[in-house]
């Protein structure tokens, strides 16, 4: 079932299953952001990384138009820097800033936030799929928009109906993860928002429809002026090969998002769950949800960890999206010690290479029924 545009039935979860592990939990990490007299929010790590992620995206920019970088390897090396920073923007500062994690303050969290629209992206539809959709239904079928691909070709849940197609998805599923922002930068924002408008999801946003059509369709023209336009205007180099240097440069930063989200959740220990359609409830409150449909990898890697903007503990995230991922790794012990104690699933695995191996495990399994 791919999303229909229809107002979603309501869904509960359980208020008592899971109640003593979800108050303990929060209690003890309101006491070590207490204790450690520390912000919930950005620190000096997360500026620096804001700074340089930034710079990573703008600065081979600059240098391209202004013919410091020459020739076209050099210009290539410059266009694929680019795309390393546009997913280190998205990995890192507007996916805070979208939560209202990155300050405290809402309106600066609203204009970092912002900043997917100068890579191609439109925060609030992003923020509607991904916020509203995927946080609160994680691996719910026919409400988690992150399980129901745009192509029938990809199949990312057990409930989604199965073709012949699907039997070779883990081998083909990365071409098409590169394939990512291309969608954000043509037409998912546009139909997103109208269909979010008909789910009556867009007044989420606090703004009138017209007044998101018009920043939507504004935001676009800029992006394809600075992006596509000034540079073949500017740089004495063909159209064609221009419009390559951004394929490949969307490519890059498609398949580093698409590869580090993936096996947050479609593994083989996560949960899916399908709701039984006559009294639509999950039978475990939310958070004991989030920590069976969701996984860990990597959490050793501290570098790792930093370039891509805390996704690897992908089960604190989900369990405290408010607060700003340089703080995940300090509260990944916390929620694991606690995990279990309370018999709770704490699902991760040790290096990120495990985790493609296992979400290509799982594709190849959703490929075969």
């Amino acid at each position: 079932m791919k999303a229909s545009g229809t107002p979603l039935s309501p869904l509960k979860f359980s208020p008592t299953v899971g109640r003593d592990f979800s108050s303990t939990l929060k209690k003890r990490v309101r006491a070590y952001f207490k204790e450690n007299d520390i912000s919930r929010n950005a620190n000096a790590d997360m500026v620096i990384k804001t700074i340089f992620m930034i710079s990573l995206y703008f600065v081979p920019y600059i240098l391209i138009l202004t013919g410091v970088l020459t020739g076209p390897w050099l210009i290539l090396l410059g266009y694929i820097l680019m795309g390393f920073g546009m997913a280190g923007i998205g990995l890192s500062i507007m996916h805070d800033a979208n939560h209202g994690a990155y300050s405290k303050k809402d309106r600066t969290n609203k204009y970092i936030g912002r900043i997917i629209n100068l890579v191609g992206g439109y925060a609030p539809t992003w923020k509607i799929q991904h916020n509203v959709l995927h946080h609160t239904y994680t691996n719910i079928f026919g409400y988690d928009e992150d399980i129901a691909p745009a192509i029938s070709i990809l199949r990312f849940s057990p409930d989604d109906e199965h073709n012949k197609a699907h039997r070779f998805q883990y081998i083909f599923a990365w071409f098409f993860y590169g394939l990512m922002t291309f969608m954000w930068i043509t037409t998912k924002d546009f139909t997103q928002l109208y269909r979010y408008k008909k789910m009556g999801l867009t007044k989420i946003e606090s703004e009138k429809f017209r007044t998101l059509i018009a920043e939507l369709i504004i935001s676009k023209i800029f992006y394809y002026a600075y992006v596509v336009v000034l540079p073949i205007l500017v740089l004495d180099i063909s159209w064609w090969l221009i419009a390559i240097y951004v394929f490949i440069m969307h490519y890059v930063a498609s398949l580093i998002l698409g590869t580090t989200f993936q096996p947050g959740h479609i593994v083989p220990e996560t949960k899916f769950i399908n709701p039984d359609k006559d009294d639509m409830t999950v039978e475990n409150n939310w958070m004991i949800h989030q920590m069976e449909t969701t996984s860990n990898y990597a959490p050793g890697s501290r570098w790792f960890s930093w370039l891509i903007g805390g996704i690897n503990f992908q089960v604190e995230h989900h369990l405290f999206p408010n607060i700003c991922h340089v703080h995940y790794k300090k509260l990944s012990k916390i929620v694991k010690s606690t995990a279990e104690e309370f018999n709770v699933p704490y699902n991760s695995h040790r290096t990120f290479g495990a985790a493609l191996l296992y979400h290509t495990k799982m594709l190849k399994s959703l490929g075969r029924s």
